[in-house]
């Protein structure tokens, strides 16, 4: 089983909120904040929290979600042993599993449809990594 990890800044947190109510029979999350979308906040602060924590162990993944999803990804990967791909579609979804082995998924809550955002979730989730003639790439990351 997998440790899911789930943070947001304030643009993402109606999203967030959304992800956990959709899946909260299926997954369990443990949830880093923010915990509203009234006040702002700085999401880098967020994403350092989160790949903290995932950082710690290959069964454990992440899920950021910010306005477009960048700035959240751009803070997680200079983080070891973190690689978190912007995601916007189930194809770019899976192939950052099957190829990049990501374990941090981010979303842009204004940029990505909420049906999107849950697809693209439950394939982050469920897509493993294939291995073979990409660990040799995933490493040199």
């Amino acid at each position: 089983m997998k440790n899911i990890f789930i943070s947001s800044d304030h643009a993402g947190y109606s999203l967030k909120e959304q992800i956990k109510k959709k899946f909260s029979k299926k997954y369990t999350f443990q949830d880093l904040g923010t915990t509203s979308s009234k006040n702002p906040v700085n999401y880098p602060d967020f994403a350092h929290s989160l790949c903290k924590r995932v950082s710690k162990s290959t069964k454990n993944v992440g899920i950021l979600v910010c306005g477009s999803g960048m700035g959240m990804s751009m803070a997680a990967n200079r983080h070891k042993k973190i690689r978190a791909a912007v995601c916007y579609s189930v194809k770019n979804t899976k192939l950052s599993r099957l190829h990049n082995n990501a374990n941090i998924i981010t979303l842009g809550s204004r940029l990505t449809k909420k049906i999107t955002a849950f697809k693209c979730i439950d394939v982050f989730i469920n897509t493993k990594f294939e291995g073979g003639r990409h660990n040799k790439r995933v490493k040199k990351i």
